[in-house]
């Protein structure tokens, strides 16, 4: 079994990630009893923590593998509220979600889903959407090659 990693929480986040995860414990769910064993295990750091941008925080876009086959996938980690039914959402609430908040890039976390024993590892973790690329800086162009140049004068 690998040792688990060492876990950082943000100030900001640690009262509500406690509150929530310890009402879903009281209800008996199961990644809510997860979520307070990680929450209680963590050290709480100030939010202008020199290492915080390695670190995965609620709101963080995360990329990550695991050990059952599936390629890179990136998500962004969210309250449950805010995961609708998007796949590029994980919420805090579920297995993934509280084994990878506090990782930073580089850790092994070991988490069960379906009484099935998973390890995710971090890849890279980033404050904004890694998949919005900017294709033209405006420096070097105003609008895409491909965009219709409008009508011309006959």
């Amino acid at each position: 079994m690998l040792p688990l990693p060492k876990i950082a929480l943000t100030a900001s986040d640690y009262p509500r990630l406690e509150q929530l995860a310890r009402r879903a414990a009281e209800r008996g769910d199961l990644d809510g009893i997860f979520l307070l064993g990680e929450i209680n295990r963590a050290d709480i750091v100030p939010d202008e923590m020199n290492d915080l941008d390695s670190r995965v925080t609620v709101g963080s876009w995360v990329t990550f593998c695991t050990n059952w086959g599936v390629s890179r996938r990136t998500v962004q980690l969210v309250w449950p509220e805010e995961c609708w039914s998007d796949p590029a959402r994980i919420s805090i609430l579920s297995p993934l979600g509280a084994a990878l908040i506090g990782l930073q890039v580089g850790d092994h976390m070991p988490y069960l889903v379906g009484g099935c024993l998973n390890v995710v590892r971090v890849q890279s973790v980033t404050r904004s959407n890694p998949n919005v690329v900017k294709l033209f800086p405006a420096s070097r162009r105003s609008r895409p090659i491909d965009d219709d140049p409008g009508p011309t004068a006959a």
